[in-house]
């Protein structure tokens, strides 16, 4: 009789401990997959952890596990990683790269987990296989491969906002946009990838060709703009790159203050102070002003020698388009719709295209002239 209500009880009691694994396991795998756990690695692999749902790696540890080189400013929280000549510099809490001075777009953000920062498990092949890369093993005599691969067009004003309108009712928006696409048939002609923040006549925000930029992952963004001023004399054609007032604190100051960056909002840590926002935007400025003043000049030489323009000057500017890209950017005024023979000349069709031409042939200027600089690397 006892034997038998024992064996009852033992029943129930692993009844009862099955429906309690039933119900209580999943919530816990549940709650570490949500705030992150560590992982059994594999012999000799490094040690990983879920967070956000993916794989992340100490950085410091996949570093050293590839001979690379690194810096980490606790106050900034900024990173810099370094093999030969290579540079690679990203900040804690935000899913943007510096490689090489170039912007390098994370799905996920770099983070700080039990005291380390950690990087998405992809992270070393997206960004760190670059820098395992030893300059020995790549052939002198190889062929260095074109750098430019996608632009960003934008043509600007549009819809209910028409630019600058000539004594005559020509209006800037149509300029705009019609040498903006005879610029992408070109650039497409020679394989290179175009997104266009827009190709009819519609009303875009400037904070909306700005992500559309950001987002694009191309290695240059082209604004198409005409010109208007009270000084009908006036005339010629403009390239501006950013130089916001007087230097590139206070550039990166007005950046982090004006444009959004998104800094965080994949992140579990708090929100990214101005300051560091600040040190971000100074890395990005740094890296890419001096490409965008190589693009308007090479550009500014092209159309001195294919257009009958008076003048050609290249400008330091802070138009919002240029103050919020992270790639290297750069504004062009193709002329004067207030002064009366540019205006004439907007209008024809054919002056159009051979604008359209001459810019197309800077920018290929600009890429051979990155190529020579590459090769001379090697």
């Amino acid at each position: 009789m006892q034997n038998a209500k024992r064996k009852t009880q033992n029943r129930n009691f692993k009844l009862k401990t099955f429906e309690f694994c039933l119900v209580v396991l999943p919530f816990y795998f549940c709650l570490l997959s949500f705030i992150g756990c560590a992982t059994v690695p594999r012999a000799g692999s490094l040690p990983t952890y879920r967070l956000h749902g993916t794989t992340y790696v100490p950085v410091i540890a996949l570093c050293e596990s590839l001979n690379i080189n690194y810096q980490y400013d606790m106050f900034t929280r900024t990173m810099n990683l370094s093999k030969g000549s290579h540079q690679v510099n990203f900040m804690v809490g935000q899913d943007m790269v510096l490689v090489d001075g170039a912007v390098e777009n994370l799905k996920y953000p770099v983070e700080i987990y039990q005291g380390t920062v950690m990087v998405p498990y992809k992270f070393r092949e997206q960004v760190l296989s670059r820098l395992a890369k030893e300059a020995a093993a790549v052939s002198v005599k190889a062929q260095p491969v074109l750098r430019l691969k996608k632009i960003v067009i934008d043509a600007g004003h549009g819809g209910t906002d028409p630019g600058a309108i000539s004594r005559t009712g020509l209006r800037e928006k149509h300029i705009n946009l019609d040498i903006a696409r005879r610029l992408a048939e070109l650039l497409k002609s020679k394989g290179i990838e175009v997104i266009m923040t827009r190709s009819s006549d519609v009303a875009v925000s400037l904070q909306r060709r700005v992500n559309i930029a950001n987002k694009s992952g191309a290695d240059l963004f082209i604004s198409i703009h005409a010109n208007s001023s009270r000084v009908k004399s006036l005339s010629g054609f403009e390239a501006y790159y950013i130089w916001p007032y007087t230097n590139d604190n206070q550039s990166a100051q007005l950046a982090a203050e004006d444009a959004v960056l998104d800094l965080g909002s994949s992140s579990f840590m708090q929100p990214v102070s101005l300051d560091l926002k600040k040190t971000l935007w100074d890395m990005i400025y740094t890296a890419n002003r001096a490409e965008a003043q190589r693009l308007c000049r090479s550009i500014c030489q092209a159309v001195d020698r294919n257009l009958n323009t008076k003048a050609q000057r290249v400008r330091g500017s802070s138009f919002y388009v240029l103050k919020g890209t992270a790639i290297p950017a750069i504004l062009l005024e193709v002329g004067f719709l207030s002064n009366r023979e540019e205006e004439r000349l907007l209008r024809n069709s054919d002056y159009r295209q051979q604008v359209a031409e001459a810019i197309a042939k800077g920018i290929n200027n600009y890429a051979q002239e990155t190529r020579i600089m590459e090769a001379s690397r090697q």
